[in-house]
C-alpha cells in the first residue's frame, strides 16, 4: 500500500489548485460552470479521498479561518475599487445607494426574523446570522463582475500602460469575457451611462459588495455585544452606536481617503509623471495600498473593509486616464483568485469532513428561501422605482452572490463573542455560500448572456436608426 507523505500532498494539492486557477477562467469559457464550483467539488472530492490531508475544521482552526478569509475579502475589496470606472456620486450610484440603504436592512431583518422563529436561534445568534449574510460577493461568480479598469479616452493626457497597449483596447477581463457594453436596459428612463464602461447590473453588484462588507460589521459587533452583555438594549446600544457604527466607520472612511490621497499624489503627480514613476512601479504596489490601508485603520480601530475599499475608489478617481491602475488591477485579480481558490477548497474540505452534519430539512429550507426568496425580493423593492429596467433589476435582485465575506463575519464573531451554537451557525452559513456558489454560478453566465444580448441589440437599433436619420434628405 502506497502511504502518502503529508507534506507532499498539501504542496502537490496547492501547485494543482494554483494551475488550474489559471488555467480553468479560459478553459471554461461562456460554459455555466463558475471557477468556484469545480474547487469546491475538488475540495469535496480531494479531502474525502486523501485521510492524510489536514483536517479543515472552521471552528478548530477558527484563527486560521479568521485570518484567510480576512485577507481574501481585503484583497478583492481592492480589486474592486480599482475596476469601478464610475465617479462617485448620488445620481451615478444610485442603485448602489438603494441596495445599501434598503434592500441590506430589509434582507437583514427577514434573515433575523426567521433565524429566530425557523431555526429557533436566540437573539444575539439570530443576529449574528443576519449580519455574516449581509455581505455579498460577486467574486464567486465572475460574470457579475465589471471588468478592468478603462482609461478615460476624452482625458488629454491617456497614458497606455507598462506594456506600451491601450488599457481601453485591453478591457477584456483575465476571465475571458468581453467588457460590457455601456447602455442600460429597456425601459430605463436614464439608461444612458456616459461615465459608466460597465452595464448598471455588473456596476452595482460590484459597488454593493464593496462597500456592504465594510457596513455589515457594525451589526456583527451588535451581536457580539449581546452575546456578552445580554438583550437588554440598554447594556449595549449606547456604546455600539457611538463607537461601533460612529466612530469606526468615519475612521475607516477617513484613513480610506487619506492613504487613498497619499498614493495618488506618489504615483499621479506632476513630479511623478516626470520622473515616469508608474511606468516603474510594479502590481504590488496594490497589495501595499491593501495592507496600509487596512492596517493603519485596524491599528486605531476602524474598520479596515471601510478602509480598502474607499483607499481604491480614491485612487482609481484621481486619476482616470492612466495605464497603471490596469496593471494594479490585474495583480490584485491574480492574488484574489489564488486566495479565493484556497478558502473554497478548505470550504469543500470541511463539508467532506462533516460540516453539514448537523443540517436538516429546516436549514436547507433557509437557505433555499433566502437566496431564492428573501434577497430577490427585497432587491426588487429596494430598486423600485429606479434608473434599471426590469430586466437589470431581476439580475441585480438576484445575484446576491454570498461568499468569502459572510465566511469570514462568522469566524471572527465565534472568535469574540460567546455564541452557544456555533456548529450551527457556522453550518448554516457554510450551506448558503455553497449553495450560492452552486446556484449563481449555474444561472451567471447564460442569464448575464441574455441581458448583454438584449443590450446589444438595443445599441444596434439605435446606431441604425440613427444612420437612417443622417442618410434622409431635410
Amino acid at each position: 500500500m502506497i502511504e502518502f507523505d503529508g507534506a507532499g500532498v498539501i504542496f502537490a494539492v496547492i501547485g494543482v489548485a494554483t494551475l488550474a486557477a489559471a488555467l480553468l477562467p479560459r478553459l471554461l469559457g461562456r460554459a455555466p460552470i463558475s471557477m468556484p464550483m469545480v474547487f469546491l467539488a475538488a475540495g469535496m472530492v480531494g479531502f474525502a479521498l486523501i485521510p492524510d490531508l489536514p483536517d479543515p475544521d472552521p471552528i478548530g482552526n477558527g484563527e486560521l479561518a479568521v485570518h484567510l478569509t480576512e485577507v481574501c475579502v481585503i484583497v478583492s475589496l481592492m480589486g474592486a475599487g480599482l475596476a469601478l470606472n464610475r465617479r462617485i456620486g448620488w445620481r451615478s450610484w444610485s442603485t448602489t445607494w438603494r441596495l445599501l440603504a434598503i434592500t441590506m436592512p430589509l434582507s437583514m431583518l427577514a434573515v433575523g426574523i426567521l433565524g429566530w422563529a425557523g431555526l429557533g436561534l436566540g437573539v444575539a445568534s439570530a443576529v449574528l446570522l443576519a449580519a455574516a449574510l449581509a455581505p455579498t460577493d460577486p467574486v464567486l461568480a465572475t460574470e457579475v463582475q465589471v471588468s478592468e479598469p478603462v482609461v478615460d479616452q476624452d482625458a488629454p493626457d491617456a497614458d497606455v500602460d507598462a506594456d506600451g497597449v491601450d488599457a481601453a483596447s485591453d478591457a477584456t477581463a483575465s476571465n475571458g469575457r468581453d467588457p460590457a457594453p455601456t447602455t442600460g436596459d429597456p425601459g430605463d428612463p436614464d439608461d444612458t451611462l456616459p461615465e459608466a464602461h460597465d452595464d448598471e447590473a455588473r456596476f452595482a453588484l460590484t459597488s454593493e459588495a464593496g462597500l456592504n462588507d465594510g457596513l455589515a460589521f457594525p451589526f456583527t459587533y451588535a451581536a457580539i455585544a449581546m452575546s456578552l452583555v445580554g438583550t437588554a438594549p440598554a447594556a449595549w446600544f449606547g456604546h455600539w452606536f457611538l463607537v461601533d457604527v460612529l466612530w469606526r466607520l468615519s475612521l475607516g472612511l477617513a484613513v480610506g481617503l487619506g492613504v487613498g490621497w497619499m498614493l495618488s499624489r506618489l504615483f499621479f503627480s506632476r513630479r511623478a509623471k516626470r520622473i515616469r514613476l508608474a511606468e516603474q512601479a510594479e502590481g504590488f504596489v496594490a497589495l501595499a495600498a491593501t495592507f496600509l490601508a487596512y492596517g493603519a485603520t485596524e491599528l486605531i480601530e476602524g474598520y479596515g473593509f471601510v478602509a480598502v475599499f474607499v483607499c481604491a475608489c480614491t485612487i482609481r478617481a484621481s486619476e482616470r486616464s492612466h495605464g497603471y491602475h490596469g496593471v494594479l488591477h490585474k495583480f490584485v485579480e491574480q492574488v484574489e483568485r489564488l486566495l479565493t481558490v484556497i478558502v473554497v477548497v478548505l470550504l469543500g474540505g470541511a463539508v467532506a469532513r462533516g460540516l453539514f452534519d448537523s443540517v436538516g430539512w429546516t436549514e436547507i429550507l433557509f437557505a433555499l428561501a433566502f437566496l431564492l426568496v428573501i434577497r430577490p425580493v427585497a432587491g426588487w423593492i429596494g430598486l423600485t422605482p429606479g434608473k434599471t429596467g426590469p430586466r437589470e433589476r431581476l439580475v441585480i435582485a438576484f445575484f446576491g452572490v454570498r461568499g468569502i465575506g459572510s465566511l469570514f463575519y462568522i469566524a471572527y464573531a465565534l472568535q469574540h463573542g460567546d455564541f452557544p451554537d456555533a456548529e450551527g451557525l457556522w453550518a448554516i452559513v457554510g450551506l448558503v455560500v455553497v449553495a450560492s456558489i452552486v446556484i449563481h454560478g449555474v444561472a451567471a453566465t447564460p442569464a448575464m448572456a441574455l441581458l448583454d444580448a438584449k443590450r446589444e441589440r438595443r445599441a444596434k437599433a439605435i446606431d441604425d436608426d440613427s444612420v437612417s436619420t443622417a442618410q434622409t434628405p431635410v
